[in-house]
């Protein structure tokens, strides 16, 4: 058996390439240069790629992500593409390419997964991210002094004002009734938890407004509305980086709160800026030494569950997020993990979990046990390749 792995910077890579070869498969690696080729209509990727199809005996090509150059090359050489999303918004999801039978593509959050179902694209599964508890659990018992990892409450991830990140200043000259419908909208979704209505509520007129100001092109071949773009890329980062400086903001100011991010954070004046961290050597240490983990999905994420959560589980880590709707398929409530509805509920189960250590240390452990025994790589494997069917409402065959 044997797969050819479009490698390029993906989180996951590392624990999916170990995945695959304990299950058995030759991994061939293809260095993907995502960053630098158009991964949308480069000929000459498309071309490199079919031709190391075309040397033979390959059972499917896979990616982190989607890439309609890889669609095109496996479809020309009747191979399987099988694909796992984890970012949100994803962009190339919309492209006319993702069609095609030759296609096996998998989804994080169930609410894009619906959304596209109901578009009419066949080849989308939904499928949870995994997390290597066992790969975890040994760096964490093997690192002696994880002291400098300690923290009451920790955040890992980014506060989306980054100027890679943050788009919203392309809006800073709309009009001032533009502005102040949009701001409306920010406050309003800012407070609903399992829900997003921020593309339902752009108008026309609202949208021409947006497009005088941040003119978008067609890319050609995708199906995806300009109040989609809008709405994922703009607002729902907009709204993202406001409710994490509020969060930080908030809990700083009672607890002691430690934040990996890249990017200096000027206004979040009692958080601990801790800079980046390793995903694969330090984070794991992080999260598992740290008595409250904190998740604050990023808004464009409808229903999923975040690679960040997975990873905090399997670091037996004790994880208090967001509310959303994928994390009750597979996890108890209370009894895996805990999650808030408001800040104020946040407020009050930061400060009840601080102050039980057992039942906090409880949860962890649930969370951890429920990772290792149903959401491994190799447990995904056999899933995307339709080894048996998953137990869910939202199973491959669905």
């Amino acid at each position: 058996m044997k797969v050819l792995f479009l490698e390029w910077d993906s989180l996951c890579k590392g624990f999916m390439k170990k995945a695959l070869k304990k299950k058995g498969y030759e991994v061939v690696l293809f260095p993907f240069p995502r960053d630098t080729e158009d991964t949308k209509r480069s000929e000459k990727l498309t071309l490199s790629i079919t031709e190391e199809l075309l040397k033979g005996g390959y059972d499917f090509l896979f990616s982190f992500n989607y890439f309609p150059v890889a669609a095109i090359a496996a479809k020309a050489c009747k191979v399987t593409y099988v694909s796992w999303v984890y970012d949100s918004p994803f962009i190339q999801l919309y492209s006319e390419t993702i069609k095609y039978e030759t296609n096996r593509v998998f989804i994080f959050d169930s609410g894009e997964y619906l959304r596209l179902k109901s578009l009419g694209v066949n080849t989308v599964h939904f499928l949870p991210m995994a997390a290597p508890a066992e790969y975890y659990q040994e760096l964490i018992s093997n690192t002696a002094d994880k002291s400098k990892y300690k923290s009451d409450i920790t955040f890992v991830g980014s506060t989306y004002t980054e100027m890679s990140h943050y788009k919203f200043h392309y809006l800073d000259d709309l009009d001032e009734y533009t502005k102040g419908y949009l701001n409306g909208a920010i406050h309003a979704q800012k407070s609903v938890y399992g829900m997003n209505f921020i593309e339902s509520i752009l108008t026309p007129e609202i949208v021409e407004n947006m497009r005088k100001v941040c003119p978008l092109y067609n890319s050609g071949d995708g199906f995806e509305t300009v109040e989609w773009i809008f709405a994922t890329y703009f607002i729902d980062q907009k709204i993202t980086a406001i409710e994490r400086a509020e969060i930080l903001n908030m809990l700083s100011k009672e607890h002691q709160v430690n934040l990996y991010t890249p990017e200096p954070t000027p206004t979040l004046p009692n958080v601990r800026n801790l800079g980046e961290v390793n995903p694969y050597t330090e984070a794991p240490l992080v999260f598992n030494s740290s008595k409250i983990n904190l998740n604050i999905s990023l808004r464009s994420i409808l229903n999923g569950i975040p690679l960040r959560a997975m990873d905090i589980m399997g670091s037996k880590g004790f994880l208090l997020t967001n509310y959303q709707s994928d994390f009750l398929e597979f996890f108890s409530p209370g009894e895996d993990f805990v999650y808030y509805e408001s800040y104020e509920n946040l407020m009050e189960k930061t400060d009840y979990y601080l102050s039980h250590d057992k039942e906090r240390m409880e949860i962890a452990d649930n969370g951890f046990e429920k990772i290792k025994k149903s959401h491994s790589y190799e447990d995904r494997i056999d899933i995307m390749l339709a080894k048996h069917e998953y137990n869910t409402r939202f199973s491959i065959d669905n």
